[in-house]
């Protein structure tokens, strides 16, 4: 499936929490999840500036799709998100049973980016979300917001 006009809007949002992690400290992260209708039920940003790494926000829609939904609702579900999923996050969405992930940057662009300014990698190997659980559907990077995300991790990891 492709990334449409109804996805980009998810995935701006998830931006937009981005930014606010950033804002507040943290790593730019943001993410969403939204109903088989289309309704918004969670979202989160990145809150792992305190010292807890699993604080990653699509850990904790994983954990609250766990609560709130029964099975039929989470597969039936999507996340959207600012970046491909970490591993932990990927295996969380899985065991969950989540549905579709939309993400606007990917690991290995991120992966890129680092490397383009001397940051070594996370202690976790950025493994694509299907090296992981390849049963979820899974669409991105979306060009359009390739630069946004980038610019966002630049702040992060090289300041202002």
């Amino acid at each position: 499936m492709a990334i449409n006009g109804t996805d980009l809007k998810h995935l701006r949002r998830c931006v937009e929490l981005a930014r606010e992690a950033l804002d507040d400290g943290d790593e730019p992260f943001g993410s969403l999840l939204v109903d088989a209708a289309g309704t918004v039920l969670f979202e989160d940003r990145n809150r792992v500036k305190g010292g807890d790494q699993t604080r990653h926000p699509e850990f904790e829609i994983a954990r609250w799709a766990a609560a709130n939904l029964i099975p039929e609702e989470r597969v039936e579900a999507t996340v959207y998100t600012s970046g491909e999923h970490c591993p932990m996050c990927s295996a969380a969405h899985a065991w969950v049973g989540l549905g579709r992930i939309v993400y606007a940057a990917s690991s290995e662009q991120l992966g890129g980016w680092l490397a383009e300014w001397g940051v070594g990698p996370g202690p976790v190997a950025a493994l694509p979300v299907q090296a992981v659980a390849p049963g979820i559907p899974v669409d991105g990077p979306a060009a359009e917001l390739a630069e946004d995300v980038r610019e966002l991790h630049r702040r992060f990891n090289l300041g202002s």
